[in-house]
């Protein structure tokens, strides 16, 4: 079967690390997930995934996965007919494992990314591609114009590529174009930001951090009624995450939590809610 070369930017070529993540997992005999498309995916692309092998930040990434899926799913048993936004969507299938039959959703992502996404997903009634950067608000008019709320915004690993006053711009648009939407993201703190160069799967690619973040609570700050509704380390998951790993992941990330606390302590996944609707 001829491969497809994924031609992507640099901070767009970043979608491939939790692309990997997901299919190392899923071929595991007992994984964090299983994800058959991420493994058909990942064979199908021209690209020297083995640079990403053994990375610890790849447990990481997949933590990160189930924990904004846990959320985006409890979004959705108070809110079936919701709309939910992937901003950044990469080739993420978050709507494959969570999709309830009446969910509006919407995959955001930049023209190249949409590009090599449509080699893999199609439009349907429900669930719509667009072209565009998560800074452009014409974005959030298209989906508050065409889609029911509330609105559910998932930006996973994509924020932290963005220099800090187009992170806060992005919040003060959210604020006025979706009134009442929750989002979630992931922040690093400064540490985290100022280390990326020695750390496993950064050092493979060229795409660098640009916002740390080391107190996401002081975000409330940049919206009227803007409220941190969860703050999480990945050690730290919900209960209904946690009780759905295999033992081994159990029994790690307690010690995983006590050892390099700092360091767990310094990336967090957070869920906002804007004041409105």
């Amino acid at each position: 079967m001829d491969k497809r070369r994924p031609r992507l930017g640099e901070v767009q070529e970043t979608l491939l690390i939790p692309l990997y993540a997901r299919a190392v997992e899923t071929r595991k005999a007992h994984g964090l997930l299983s994800d058959p498309q991420a493994v058909e995916m990942v064979d199908s692309l021209d690209y020297d995934f083995s640079r990403f092998d053994g990375a610890r930040s790849l447990l990481g990434a997949n933590l990160r996965t189930l924990l904004f899926d846990q959320w985006v799913r409890e979004f959705l048993e108070r809110h079936p007919a919701g709309t939910v936004v992937e901003i950044g969507t990469g080739l993420n299938t978050r709507f494959e494992r969570l999709d309830n039959g009446t969910v509006h959703w919407f995959d955001l992502d930049l023209p190249d990314v949409i590009a090599l996404r449509r080699g893999f997903f199609k439009d349907t009634d429900r669930r719509h591609m667009l072209s565009a950067s998560v800074t452009d608000p014409q974005w959030m008019e298209q989906v508050r114009g065409t889609s029911p709320g509330p609105y559910f915004l998932v930006a996973e690993a994509v924020l932290v590529y963005l220099e800090a006053e187009l992170v806060r711009s992005v919040f003060q648009q959210v604020g006025e174009e979706l009134p009442g939407a929750r989002f979630a993201l992931e922040t690093a703190a400064s540490r985290v930001v100022d280390a990326q160069d020695s750390r496993d799967v950064l050092a493979q690619v060229t795409a660098r951090m640009r916002w740390s973040c080391d107190n996401p609570g002081a975000l409330e700050q940049w919206e009227p009624g803007l409220t941190l509704a969860d703050s999480r380390t990945l050690a730290h998951l919900p209960a209904p995450v946690a009780h759905r790993l295999p033992l081994r992941y159990r029994l790690l990330l307690p010690v995983v939590a006590t050892l390099r606390r700092r360091d767990i302590e310094a990336y967090r996944c957070n869920l906002f809610r804007f004041a409105g609707d």
